[in-house]
């Protein structure tokens, strides 16, 4: 071993001895922590990077492909309940081929996979309910491809077409969704199911689609075509509007001077309305007219008439006759006429009627005018009298006890917040503090220790070249047996100006020790005029 590297290791080995229970405990310490840092920081950049090999998977088809993983000594998570199966990112290729050869995932709905092993002698049953399956399919896995959803279900029912049928039904569909934990499905995301599942079967209607989440909730009812429940819809509609009155309120009394209650009657019932409406159109021509003439021309008789009956059955004379002529017309005309026939869906959730209940401060009030506050609530709300709408503002004495505990609960809670804030800020400040009062005491030790082996070696220096001064001019550097009092090698030693020798530093100290012992009093003032000498002026 170089002789560099050997006296930097003696050297270490040497300072490690001369430490302290305390510093040797900080030592021990500071090195574990770097040790485990850097083995965590090792098993964190060694370890692959996960990808999903199948997601959405069954139990059988789960623990199927886990047992090929560890027959093939690939690692393997699992996540989603189990549902979702990863790999690293370099075998996620090579897995899905061996499971696609031997048919994994099992369970799999197939979609239009499905027609491709119906045989030629399927019969005409098994074609149409084959294809039904291969649309259910194919329904499920784009309905489970939409974020948040973790399997889904479609289920169709589609009437066979019959020439004997007067009337036809349309056909339906039933959408089961289950999501993933802690994720709910929105008004668009079911009106995206809604109308991707309609729109794929011939015939479907938005409101033929009933789309249920796991939990058992209808999100949207055959029928019905509206998203959620009345009472849903009713409690939106109650919060939207109640939002926009409560905020003009606020601009209008201030904050917390006004309280408001929206009430609103829903209907659940849905219709079909169908109207046709006549109109004249202005100066347009008919489409056809036809003119009918009749005329008549004949004399009167010549002799005396019968005549007519009078009174009593006696005949009347006729008196003087006419030539008996006449003339008639008959016009028909076909005029233009504009039709509108208007076909309108009536969904369910029309309000039949709301009424909103204002409550204002009366401490709050000073000049204003109520009519002009109930104008605003009346606009600001909607309100149509037609359908039987109310407004009601009242000016009333707010309760202020309710207000003042309030205000001291969220007081105490902002304490009791701060406190832990400052709490925290204090625990990490005593904790900082420890470690750098540690670094910092450790530092001091060592510059101490290193001051003190400085100061050592110059005072051993000065000592040697003081020795004339203290009257030892004749005796050797190497001490004999004859003047020292503890035994040391007799055998004479190299001059001290000579560096690099074993053990020349405890030799020194032995000498000085020996000088010292031999003539105290010099010694003593020696040290002393030195010590005079390093003051500063």
């Amino acid at each position: 071993m170089p002789r560099p590297i050997a006296s930097a290791l003696e050297n270490l080995s040497r300072n490690i001895r001369e430490f302290t229970v305390a510093q040797r405990t900080v030592a021990i310490i500071g090195v574990a922590v770097l040790a485990l840092g850097i083995a965590a920081l090792t098993m964190w950049v060694s370890k692959p990077a996960y990808t999903p090999l199948f997601s959405g998977l069954s139990g059988s088809d789960a623990n199927t492909i886990v047992d090929q993983l560890r027959t093939d000594g690939v690692p393997y998570e699992l996540s989603d309940g189990g549902a979702t199966i990863m790999v690293p990112q370099e075998n996620v290729y090579d897995e899905r081929l061996k499971s696609a050869a031997a048919g994994l995932p099992s369970s799999s709905t197939g979609g239009y996979s499905l027609l491709d092993k119906m045989g030629v002698t399927a019969s005409e049953f098994q074609q149409s309910v084959t294809y039904k399956r291969a649309l259910e399919g194919e329904l499920a896995n784009t309905v489970q491809a939409m974020q948040g959803v973790q399997s889904a279900s479609v289920r169709l029912a589609i009437p066979k077409e019959s020439v004997f049928a007067s009337e036809k039904t349309d056909p339906t569909a039933s959408v089961f969704v289950q999501t993933k934990s802690g994720v709910t499905l929105n008004s668009s995301q079911v009106q995206a199911i809604v109308h991707l599942t309609s729109a794929s079967i011939d015939g479907m209607k938005a409101t033929d689609v009933a789309v249920i989440d796991s939990k058992g909730v209808v999100l949207s009812a055959v029928g019905v075509g509206a998203i959620g429940s009345a009472d849903q819809q009713a409690g939106d509609y109650e919060q939207r509007v109640r939002g926009a009155v409560q905020a003009m309120l606020d601009k209008v009394v201030g904050p917390g001077n006004a309280t408001v209650v929206v009430a609103a009657d829903m209907s659940t019932q849905s219709a079909q309305r169908v109207e046709e409406t006549f109109t004249t159109p202005t100066d347009a021509p008919a489409l056809n007219e036809a003119v009918k003439t009749e005329t008549y021309s004949g004399s009167g008789a010549s002799g005396a008439a019968a005549g007519v009956l009078g009174p009593d059955n006696i005949a009347v004379p006729a008196g003087t006759g006419t030539d008996g002529s006449f003339t008639s017309a008959d016009t028909t005309k076909n005029n233009a006429v504009n039709k509108v026939t208007e076909t309108r869906t009536i969904p369910a959730g029309q309000i039949n009627r709301q009424t909103v209940s204002v409550a204002v401060n009366a401490d709050a009030v000073g000049k204003l005018n109520v009519a002009d506050v109930t104008s605003l609530v009346s606009s600001a709300a909607g309100i149509d009298a037609k359908r039987g709408d109310a407004v009601t503002v009242e000016v009333v004495s707010f309760n202020a006890s309710g207000a003042a505990d309030a205000a001291t609960a969220l007081a105490a809670g902002t304490a009791a917040a701060a406190a832990d804030r400052f709490a925290e800020i204090v625990r990490i400040g005593i904790i900082t503090a420890g470690i750098v009062i540690t670094f910092v005491l450790g530092l001091i030790l060592y510059a101490r220790r290193s001051r003190r082996q400085s100061r050592e070696a110059i005072e051993l220096d000065e000592l040697v070249e003081a020795r004339p001064a203290l009257g030892a001019a004749n005796v050797p550097f190497g001490i004999t047996a004859q003047n020292s009092p503890i035994m040391i090698d007799p055998t004479p030693t190299v001059a001290y100006g000579v560096t690099g020798a074993t053990g020349d530093a405890d030799r020194m100290r032995m000498e000085i020790d020996s000088l010292a012992q031999r003539d105290p009093a010099g010694t003593a003032d020696f040290l002393r005029g030195l010590m005079d000498d390093r003051q500063p002026a």
